[in-house]
């Protein structure tokens, strides 16, 4: 590290220490939050407050300094006057812009009128070993700000806010579930049998049990297995891991919701998820239900337009009929689609994510799905070949799915064998009869709903890309080179 720290932070470290200042205290005075001093300005001026954060745009003036004081709730003028400093003084330069201090002193203004805090008292709280980033011209790459979220966070008050809010959806989430009686609970990440999705897995081994284990594609096993315990509602905010291509879409590790409700069904799981949007609207977004998405401008308020899976495939590939093998095929061969080794209701699915959710602006509720591509939802009582289903589109991106949950245990481990049938990567490789034997005790009807909360957040601060709303995004390691580069990203010899 020593050769990448600046020369002159260094030798300043070096000088705090010779006069027993310490650049890392142990304890310093409690800031009050910025924020709540600027609120308080015309009650509490002329009287003396704490404030601590990181020093920014630092202006010397002889006699006198200026910087800005930045902590997560805000920033505020700081005045460093020789008369009022006079210890302080003759060491003033060994404290400097982005170092973390702690600042004692009379609230007000300055000449200007702006809101100010005189110090009489500076604690160096922590000394920056490193040059912050130029605001505007030294962190602008949206890889580094993604590598480098420490500093991004630190210089860009824009992006303090991103993850603030993205924080405040988490939090009205949970208080919507909460509000209709759901137990929030927490299940195993790492499975002996990966299931509740169509995914690549992460795989791990236990070194104790010598067992091959894999990071969860999806709670939803475990979260119907508490509903045949009685636990009617409940649902889970946490890490999924899917061992799939990285895009403005997906990062392998993101976080999902999922709930499950007893004696509910894919219809009702409807109206939860509208009434989680119009509860949305009216906190996070402050009463309001437009955002701007992708260059358009979506209103969020329900209800929601409401289309079949089928007809939309019909309507966006020449009145083709989904169960019509052949003709799909040819469809998916048109569209170079990969064929070779799936079985129909694989590329036929493709098929429709190639011609069709593109022009999902939505919000729609996407339904009745064949049940062949849906092996944990039960059949429409009015036709076999259709699941009760539904998924959620926005700017034709899937925010949602939905099921009346398959509760039949034979029927389940019918599904189960023919999925180990036509095995892929993204299969199972046994049968869970675990959560078969589960079933067999009696799972009330229910209906079960997965929200993805990077996408959710994504569309409420209209944001294009995953990275930027995922604090810490997977990314290629700078010093390792992908196939076929060197370390720094040009082409191997």
């Amino acid at each position: 590290m020593t050769d990448q720290i600046a020369d002159d932070r260094r030798q300043k470290l070096d000088k705090l220490r010779e006069l027993s200042i310490p650049p890392f205290p142990p304890r310093v005075p409690r800031p009050e939050p910025i924020a709540a001093l600027l609120g308080a300005l015309n009650e509490r001026k002329g009287k003396t407050v704490v404030a601590g954060g990181r020093l920014t745009q630092l202006r010397d003036f002889g006699k006198l300094r200026f910087s800005h004081l930045v902590d997560r709730s805000g920033g505020i003028q700081i005045g460093f006057q020789r008369e009022r400093l006079p210890d302080f003084w003759a060491n003033r330069k060994l404290v400097e812009a982005n170092d973390l201090v702690v600042i004692e002193g009379e609230l007000g203004t300055s000449q200007t009128g702006e809101p100010t805090i005189w110090a009489s008292r500076v604690v160096l709280a922590s000394k920056a070993l490193r040059h912050a980033p130029e605001k505007w011209a030294g962190l602008v790459d949206v890889e580094q700000r993604s590598r480098m979220r420490w500093v991004d966070l630190s210089i860009h008050e824009a992006a303090r806010a991103q993850f603030m809010r993205r924080a405040s959806i988490v939090r009205e989430v949970r208080r919507y579930f909460d509000g209709l009686g759901y137990v929030e609970v927490e299940t195993p990440i790492l499975q002996p049998i990966f299931g509740g999705a169509t995914a690549r897995p992460f795989v791990t081994h236990h070194n104790a049990l010598d067992m091959q284990l894999y990071l969860r594609i999806a709670p939803e096993l475990y979260l119907k297995r508490l509903l045949v315990g009685g636990l009617e509602r409940v649902y889970e905010i946490g890490r999924v891991f899917r061992n799939e291509g990285i895009s403005t879409r997906h990062n392998p590790e993101f976080t999902m919701l999922e709930s499950y409700e007893a004696w509910a069904d894919m219809r009702d799981v409807m109206a939860r998820v509208e009434g989680l949007f119009a509860a949305l609207c009216d906190t996070v977004l402050e009463g309001r239900s437009v955002v701007n998405f992708r260059g358009r401008d979506f209103d969020l308020r329900p209800p929601f337009e409401k289309r079949g899976y089928l007809e939309l495939f019909a309507e966006h590939n020449d009145g083709l009929d989904w169960f019509d093998a052949p003709r799909v095929l040819r469809r998916a061969h048109e569209l170079g689609l990969k064929t070779e080794g799936l079985p129909h209701p694989k590329f036929a699915n493709d098929v429709f994510e190639a011609t069709v959710e593109h022009a999902l602006q939505g919000p729609i509720f996407v339904h009745d799905y064949p049940v062949a591509i849906c092996p944990l939802a039960k059949q429409s009582p009015d036709d076999p070949r259709i699941a009760e289903r539904f998924e959620l589109f926005v700017a034709g991106m899937e925010i949602g799915n939905a099921f009346s949950e398959l509760n039949d245990p034979i029927d389940q481990e019918r599904r189960f064998l023919a999925q180990l049938e036509h095995k892929d990567d993204e299969s199972p490789s046994e049968l869970d009869a675990d959560y078969v034997a589960a079933l067999e005790y009696g799972m009330p009807p229910a209906g079960g709903l997965g929200i993805g909360i990077d996408r959710l957040t994504m569309l409420l601060t209209g944001t294009e890309s995953i990275r930027d709303v995922v604090l810490f995004p997977l990314l290629r390691r700078q010093d390792v080179a992908a196939p076929g580069q060197t370390a720094t990203g040009e082409a191997a010899p």
